[in-house]
């Protein structure tokens, strides 16, 4: 039993000393395995996909925006000068009439009695103009056998009757007027609204109560109003020539028209401090209606050679705006910019950038100063690149 005994032992240290040894020869391979795999060299970073422009150097518009208020050029409430009864409308509401087109006609009857009247008053003074011109020429012709009494009255008589017809003249005119007045007209071309009085009423030409508005579109103004400290360079625009002004809707997305600044109001309005300024528009297209609320765009300047970048390359920071621009390395760099002004996707840059400078417009949030980049990317990633 001994023996055996000492047999199981050997048996069980050479079992152990065996472990140990494939122990320690496995962790010196796994040590000189990571050692291998440090010393490799680390996998180079794929470049980020960005979408890059170049810098431009153009001229560069300086617009004033505000909103503005369209109002016809010229508005009239057309009214009746005589008094009567509507026989007939001739317009339909919001039809576009042109100056002289018939509106109304009230019943001519009256008028045109007191015209005839007046017509038949100098037929007949003009009849005893004949005739007492006719005794003046006999009275004339006896000489001495008629006194002078009896030709001074008759050329007395002839000289009341000449008076008189210049006077039936006279009636005759105003009651051809009068006559006129029956048939109401536009007085300019525009467009009608919604008519106040209808056939059969009685009209007078002394109520305050007109019988249509008529607004005059083609052309049109736009009043808007700018802030006081704009006034000088306003002012110089103006002396230049017409100032483009621009009409858009109330968003600002969409051109309605383009006119030209034609005044500027002749005083302050010193509780907002605030000008109002006038903009008129061809306006044929009818783009811009009487009462409609716009936005607009003054042109006061044009700066030349500036420096011009997309919206999208401007990003806040911290420390104010930056833009990152790729080197020729195609490295990302950050530079801090100034920009004093932006319109229609475009953003003027005072200091920090170049023209022919490449700045990224999409896909900032993945760029690092130092990050590679590039702008030749899949298509698939280009889709990303413009959704992000």
């Amino acid at each position: 039993m001994s023996r055996s005994r000492t047999i199981r032992w050997v048996l069980l240290i050479a079992a152990i000393a065996s472990l140990g040894y494939f122990g320690w020869q496995r962790f010196q391979n796994e040590g000189r395995q990571a050692q291998a795999e440090a010393q490799k060299p680390a996998p180079a970073r794929a470049a980020v996909p960005v979408r890059t422009t170049l810098v431009e150097k153009t001229d560069f518009p300086v617009y004033l925006t505000g909103l503005g208020t369209v109002q016809g050029f010229n508005t009239v409430v057309v009214r009746t000068r005589v008094d009567g009864q509507i026989n007939r409308i001739a317009f339909q509401e919001g039809q576009f009439v042109k100056q002289g087109d018939t509106l109304v006609e009230i019943d001519p009857r009256p008028f045109q009695a007191a015209f005839d009247q007046a017509k038949a008053k100098k037929a007949q003074d003009e009849a005893n103009l004949a005739n007492a011109s006719l005794d003046l020429q006999r009275y004339t012709k006896l000489g001495e056998f008629a006194t002078r009494q009896q030709t001074d009255t008759q050329r007395s008589t002839v000289a009341q009757l000449t008076a008189q017809i210049q006077a039936d003249a006279a009636a005759i005119s105003n009651a051809q007027t009068q006559l006129d007045y029956a048939t109401v007209r536009a007085p300019i071309s525009g467009v009608v609204g919604l008519r106040l009085v209808d056939v059969g009423n009685i009209v007078n030409a002394a109520t305050q109560t007109g019988i249509v508005t008529i607004a005059q579109i083609e052309p049109i103004a736009v009043i808007f109003t700018a802030p006081e400290e704009q006034l000088p360079d306003i002012k110089a625009a103006l002396a230049a020539g017409s100032p483009k002004t621009i009409a858009l809707s109330t968003d600002g997305k969409r051109v309605l028209s383009t006119g030209t600044l034609s005044l500027i109001n002749n005083q302050v309005d010193t509780s907002s401090g605030t000008i109002r300024l006038k903009a008129v528009f061809d306006n044929k297209d009818h783009a811009l209606w009487p009462g409609q609320s716009v936005s607009t765009r003054l042109l006061i300047a044009t700066l030349k050679d500036a420096t011009v970048i997309p919206d999208d390359a401007v990003q806040h920071g911290p420390n104010g705006l930056y833009a990152y621009t790729v080197s020729p390395e195609n490295k990302a760099e950050l530079r801090q910019i100034k920009v004093t002004r932006s319109i229609d996707g475009r953003s003027l840059v005072d200091e920090g950038l170049s023209p022919g400078d490449r700045v990224i417009t999409a896909g900032q949030f993945k760029v690092q100063p130092g990050t590679s980049v590039t702008s030749a990317v899949a298509s698939s990633d280009q889709a990303k690149v413009a959704r992000e």
